[in-house]
């Protein structure tokens, strides 16, 4: 990362020479500490510099690199931990495991019923189809890999889940690495795949499911399913995961905070 000064009235070059419209100071330095968590110079749950050295290394203030750490606290990208200092957050932390889990038990909450015992029925390296390549932002027929899953709390099957990933950025993921794995699978990515999912969008809907689909969940093919689709997307809104799942809803229900 550059250590060059950033003039309050001017934005930082983008590739090719363009320059954006002007941004308030904090958001430019928002911009560049962004840039380094993407290129990995700071990996998840590892500190980054204080806020002094941040100011140092940027010649701004650091009231400046203050507010915009805060807008990436806010944004979940960045943890601060009292006496200790600022993190990059990390899905392996207890509190971010459940960040993006909406599916919770009727009776207690996901902490007490623990994980998910995983069946992984498939995970294998195809070419996109139109609709993957387009959610992933990748050509028709470039290699993905396609995982399918069973998520079953108390040896009830409650998850039918159906996951597309970019091939190049996840080669050599294997079905074992997808059920073996103890803790939330978007820390394993990061973990071993260097990625970090930031941020999901979804879209929910009632379903009925197919006979195969029912037969997975051992439900009848008239028992009505919850379907969410989510794409997962890493730093600077790149899309890395899309995600299909079918929850069952007879013993949990679908929570989500809105503020």
């Amino acid at each position: 990362m550059s250590s060059q000064p950033i003039a309050a009235d001017t934005s930082p070059t983008l590739q090719g020479g363009a320059t954006p419209a002007f941004s308030p100071l904090y958001q430019q330095i928002k911009g560049l500490i962004l840039q380094s968590l993407q290129q990995g110079e700071w990996k998840p749950g590892e500190a980054i510099p204080s806020e002094m050295e941040l100011a140092g290394r940027f010649r701004v203030s650091q009231g400046t690199v203050r507010k915009a750490i805060d807008e990436l606290a806010a944004e979940n990208l960045v943890m601060r931990r009292q006496g200790k200092g600022t993190f990059v957050a990390t899905h392996a932390e207890q509190h971010v495991q459940y960040r993006f889990l909406k599916l919770l038990p009727d009776s207690g909450d996901a902490r007490v019923e623990g994980p998910a015992q995983r069946r992984v029925i498939d995970c294998r390296r195809v070419r996109a189809n139109a609709d993957v390549a387009r959610a992933l932002a990748l050509r028709s027929a470039d290699a993905v890999i396609q995982a399918r899953r069973i998520l079953s709390f108390a040896g009830v099957p409650t998850i039918l889940e159906d996951i597309w990933l970019p091939g190049q950025a996840f080669k050599g993921l294997t079905a074992s690495q997808l059920a073996d794995y103890q803790g939330p699978t978007y820390a394993m990515f990061e973990l071993d795949f260097g990625v970090r999912m930031v941020r999901a969008e979804e879209k929910i809907r009632a379903v009925l499911p197919d006979k195969e689909q029912a037969q997975l969940l051992s439900v009848t093919p008239a028992t009505p399913l919850l379907s969410v689709e989510r794409i997962a997307f890493t730093y600077n809104d790149v899309p890395m995961e899309l995600r299909r799942g079918l929850y069952r809803t007879d013993t949990h229900h679908y929570r989500n905070e809105l503020s």
